[in-house]
This record gives C-alpha cells, sequence and structure tokens, in this order.
C-alpha cells in the first residue's frame, strides 16, 4: 500500500509538471511560496497584480516557515517582498500594472513608514514607475481611544507600471456615484438670468442672436437629462478665463461674444476609494481588504478576460472580485488553511455581480 501510494504521488508529480503554465495555475488558487510558484509563469503573461501581502509585525498569520510579515528588521520585510515584486514586473504584460497594498507600523511611538520604504525599493531596484497612490479611506475603522494619536482609518493603494502604454480605463472606475445620479427637476426660471444679461450686454446683434439660440439649446439639454447644468459667460460681463488655449473658453468668449460651460455631473475620478473594512463569517484569515476596493481597480486596470494574480491572495478576495468581473484570476498563498478557504470561496462565486454600498 505504502508503495502504492508513493508511485502514486510520483505520477501526480509528472503529470503536474508536464501540464502548461495554463492549465496548472489559470483560475486557480496554488498553495505555496510565491517566490517560487510565480517563476513558474512566462514573462509578459498577466495583465494585472494586485495584492495585499502580510504586514510587517502587524499579525502572527502562522509559523510556517518562509511566510512574510515576522521578519527580525523592516529591511528583511521588504528585501522579502523585494523578491516577489520582482518576479510580478517580470510577468506582468507591458500595458501591465501591479498595485500593492501595504500597512504601516508604530514602533516606539513612531510610524516606521514601511509602504513608503517599500515602494521607494521598488522605484529603486525594477523598472517601473508608480503612477498612483490610491488611497483607501476606511470608512469603519476600528475604534481606539488613544491618548497622543488619531486612529488610523486609510491605507496606501501602490500602483505601478512597466510603460508609458499601461492600460486604464478611467470611465469604469467608481462609475456607481454616475449611476446614483437622480434626475433633476428643471426649474421655469432656468436660463433667464443669462437671457437678461445677454440683451444688457455689448454684444453685437448677430453675437446676441448666436448666444441665444446656443443658450436655449443647453436648456433643453438640461430637461432632458443629458446634462445636469451649465455656466455661461458673456464678453464684457464675466470675467474671462484664466490662461486658456487657442479653441478654449478663452478664445470663444473673445471671437464669438460668450462661452457655455456644461456640468455633465459625473464624479471626478479621485485617488481615493471610500470603502467600509470588511469581516467574513468563519474566514480563518484575520485581515481581509474589502472586495469594493480591489472590484475598483480591475475595473480600472483591466479589460473582460485579462489574467489578474494576486501573489498573497489570503482569504480569495481578489479572485472573487476578478471572477464577478468576467477576468481570469491567479491565486497564491503559502498557507494551506486559506488556500482551502479561499477555494472554497471562489467556486460559489456568481459571475458578472458588482459590489455596492
Amino acid at each position: 500500500m505504502e508503495k502504492s501510494g508513493l508511485c502514486t504521488k510520483n505520477a501526480e508529480k509528472v503529470r503536474f509538471k508536464a501540464m502548461s503554465w495554463r492549465e496548472k495555475f489559470l483560475d486557480k488558487i496554488v498553495c505555496g511560496d510565491a517566490r517560487d510558484i510565480l517563476k513558474e509563469i512566462p514573462s509578459e503573461s498577466v495583465s494585472l497584480v494586485v495584492t495585499s501581502p502580510p504586514y510587517y509585525k502587524q499579525r502572527d498569520y502562522s509559523d510556517l516557515v518562509g511566510e512574510i510579515g515576522n521578519e527580525p528588521t523592516v529591511e528583511a520585510y521588504i528585501d522579502n517582498l523585494m523578491k516577489v515584486f520582482h518576479e510580478c514586473v517580470r510577468i506582468v504584460k507591458h500595458d501591465g500594472s501591479i498595485v500593492f497594498n501595504l500597512g504601516d507600523k508604530y514602533m516606539d511611538g513612531g510610524l516606521l513608514l514601511v509602504p513608503y520604504r517599500f515602494a521607494l525599493e521598488a522605484l529603486k531596484r525594477e523598472p517601473v514607475k508608480l503612477v498612483h497612490v490610491i488611497t483607501w479611506v476606511k470608512l469603519n475603522p476600528t475604534p481606539r481611544q488613544f491618548k497622543r494619536r488619531l486612529v488610523n482609518s486609510t491605507e496606501p493603494f501602490f500602483h505601478f507600471v512597466k510603460s508609458d502604454d499601461y492600460y486604464i480605463d478611467i470611465d469604469s472606475f467608481m462609475n456607481i456615484y454616475n449611476n446614483r445620479k437622480e434626475r433633476i427637476k428643471v426649474s421655469e426660471r432656468l436660463g433667464r438670468r443669462y437671457f437678461e444679461l445677454i440683451d444688457k450686454s455689448q454684444l453685437t446683434e448677430e453675437e446676441k442672436r448666436k448666444a441665444r439660440e446656443e443658450l436655449l439649446k443647453v436648456i433643453q439639454e438640461v430637461k432632458e437629462g443629458k446634462i445636469v447644468g451649465f455656466r455661461m459667460k458673456i464678453r464684457g460681463i464675466h470675467a474671462p478665463a484664466f490662461g486658456g488655449q487657442e479653441g478654449g473658453r478663452k478664445t470663444q468668449l473673445e471671437t464669438q461674444g460668450f462661452t457655455i460651460i456644461k456640468i455633465h455631473g459625473n464624479a471626478i475620478k479621485r485617488d481615493l476609494i471610500e470603502s467600509p473594512v470588511e469581516t467574513l463569517k468563519g474566514c480563518p484569515h484575520p485581515a481581509v481588504y474589502p472586495e469594493f476596493v480591489v472590484q475598483e481597480l480591475i475595473k480600472l486596470l483591466t479589460r473582460p478576460n485579462d489574467i489578474v494574480l494576486d501573489p498573497f491572495v489570503g482569504s480569495g478576495t481578489t479572485c472573487v472580485a476578478a471572477k464577478k468581473l468576467g477576468r481570469h484570476c491567479i491565486g497564491i498563498d503559502i498557507n494551506p488553511t486559506y488556500c482551502k478557504y479561499a477555494e472554497e470561496r471562489v467556486k460559489n462565486i456568481t459571475p458578472d455581480i458588482e459590489i455596492f454600498f
């Protein structure tokens, strides 16, 4: 029996080695050390790496040999992270992105600035650019009663790229706020003040005729819900725009006597994501980052069917978000308990479901 079992295991190892990297890893949770497993993935094969490694000396995740997070010094911790980061840079496509989320650590009453030391080291060692530091604002931070410092309620997500041609879909990012727009009730007095100002202005009769015509058009756009509002500037009445380029509002004011600024009401795409801290019932992992945050990053930086990889997948949140959004995923973790939980969690996910709050 023992010999038979050994033969079966050996056969499985041979079969696994013969498999292509896609057969081994695509849409799977892989248990092992990311520093080793990532070496099996070909260069330029993944569109996005997004992850939250174990924070420095924040939690005792396990006593597994080689697990990152409990090194004796910050330098040793960052050095271990850089081994993973190096492989991430290699496997990410030319137009892909790498996003690392790290928390800081207080020691001897002061912050160590661990996330920023990591980011600086990444820029020093690897051929990458840091294009965003996206701040996660925790809407429900852990309540603490500190006497001499404020409760920490933010964490950075560092967005690195390999080239200026990185893929980004600004319109998809945080578009839930645009979807929440309510139809505005239009006042019968809309635009009346501007008609009065046109009459009082020193524009030529032709300029006044054109200004009234364009004003009526923009009022109709508001009534039809195409825009949420507008501003009008008239030469000789309103101050000209500061600066401006040929063909811009300043030029319009000078050449046609007026300019109209349409307000579409779309949320400004800020480097900020507000989201509650999440907990999952029965989850063995002590630090779950919010699915909503990962969802927004995946929408921002990938296309449907792209591959998203998380080398510290933990409870499986990255793979859950990727699957829901119609992306492929690869999750890696050194802890067998987390891998088993993540695998079960991802298995029960239905695609095309976004998180809203």
